[in-house]
């Protein structure tokens, strides 16, 4: 989907508006790293901002391991984790201001994702939570064909958010997204699921992703995922795949041996890509850039959802937030159009910290530009969700106390 130009043109007019009200300090360059997982949407909007404010970002990327260990240090400016932690700086702020589904991508061909269409796959949290436990090992195991045959319909629930003519967000009173909600029942053509092993591709460094997918199983299967890498009672998640994988001694896991792994998003999307009968986790954005089937996923109201803006946003809106920005995931929503593995990535500043007013103006200002419509609406394809609601006031106040 591509914007049309007079949508681009409002989304420029916006921006210029959203920073003329912004301290005037130009030309101030700041740095983050971190989250792979915002990596994409704050590389898509960082010249867009840099455009309206003259100013100049630059962010390193690494995973969430490496922007809590920034953070922690004083690195940069800010740095982004997909989880939050317990800072050694008692003035570090966790804001939300990214938010996006992790999507479960798959590549159900004997060759490169891209070289055939991908069948449309539908999956139970429990199905998921043995595939990737490995428990389920083959394609055609009898509870994945339960899923995907074609006696068995879908209710199918479609979440979108209402935009006015120039591309704006609607919202409602409560500052939550007007949402239009469709249900439909499919059956899917026969799909004949191949007698191959599944190949699991996760993520081989410290990595928020995997720390969000095992705290949703750890949550919702604490029998399978509970284990000794969490003590026991799914509280802990290190957020190492090879750490948190169930089939662990009390030492590092053990994988098997045909699971394989990659360093960051994109990396995790290219080998899923080119590894047949794959199947991975990694933001929906990068899973289509590579060509991989993306899953829906069962929630708790029955219905099967794909991982979309409006999913997460449904999502989102059963989450608890607490006054520091920390949200708590309702992943029993009984909301049909959640897609339940919603989440978001903290940007993490210290205030205290910055070393000049400029660099400190300039962050402030870039991270209202992440929340803008000039922002999350001019980048649809990277399917990044508006934050809102609730979630919203309490990042705004947040965002207020970088100064």
């Amino acid at each position: 989907m591509k914007l049309s130009r007079s949508l681009k043109i409002a989304a420029a007019a916006a921006a210029v508006t959203l920073f003329a009200a912004q301290p005037a300090f130009a030309g101030a360059s700041i740095t983050g790293a971190g989250s792979t997982f915002a990596g994409s949407l704050i590389s898509a909007c960082t010249p867009g901002f840099q455009s309206a404010s003259g100013n100049t970002v630059s962010y390193a990327g690494g995973g969430s391991g490496v922007g809590r260990n920034n953070a922690d240090r004083g690195i940069n400016d800010f740095d982004f984790s997909d989880v939050p932690f317990t800072a050694a700086s008692s003035t570090l702020l966790h804001i939300p201001a990214v938010a996006a589904p992790i999507a479960i991508g798959y590549n159900l061909t004997a060759g490169s994702a891209k070289s055939a269409t991908q069948p449309q796959l539908y999956f139970s949290q429990k199905t998921l939570s043995d595939i990737f436990a490995g428990k389920i090992t083959m394609w055609n195991d009898p509870a994945i064909v339960a899923e995907n045959n074609k006696t068995v319909s879908h209710t199918v629930v479609t979440t979108t958010l209402k935009k006015d003519a120039k591309g704006k967000t609607i919202l409602d009173k409560n500052k939550k997204p007007v949402k239009v909600t469709t249900s439909k029942t499919v059956t899917e053509p026969s799909i004949t699921l191949p007698a191959q092993p599944i190949r699991v591709v996760y993520r081989s460094d410290s990595s928020g992703t995997t720390q969000n997918l095992v705290n949703f199983f750890q949550t919702q299967f604490p029998a399978t995922w509970g284990g000794k890498a969490s003590g026991g009672n799914g509280l802990f998640v290190s957020g190492v795949f090879s750490n948190d994988f169930p089939g662990n001694g009390s030492g590092p896991g053990i994988i098997p041996a045909s699971y394989l792994s990659a360093a960051g998003s994109s990396g995790v999307a290219a080998l899923a890509a080119s590894t047949p009968y794959s199947i991975n986790y990694v933001e929906s954005g990068y899973a289509k850039s590579a060509g991989l089937g993306l899953a829906n996923i069962k929630n708790a109201s029955g219905a099967y959802v794909a991982p979309t803006a409006g999913g997460v946003s449904s999502f989102l809106s059963a989450a608890a937030v607490s006054s520091t920005g920390v949200l708590t995931y309702n992943f029993n929503t009984s909301d049909a159009g959640a897609y339940v593995l919603g989440i978001v990535s903290y940007g993490l500043v210290d205030p205290a910290g910055s070393p000049s007013a400029a660099n400190t103006s300039a962050t402030n200002a870039f991270f209202n530009y992440l929340l803008s419509d000039a922002c999350v609406n001019a980048n649809p394809d990277l399917g990044f969700s508006k934050i809102s609601g609730q979630v919203l006031t309490t990042v705004n106040g947040l965002i207020a106390k970088i100064k």
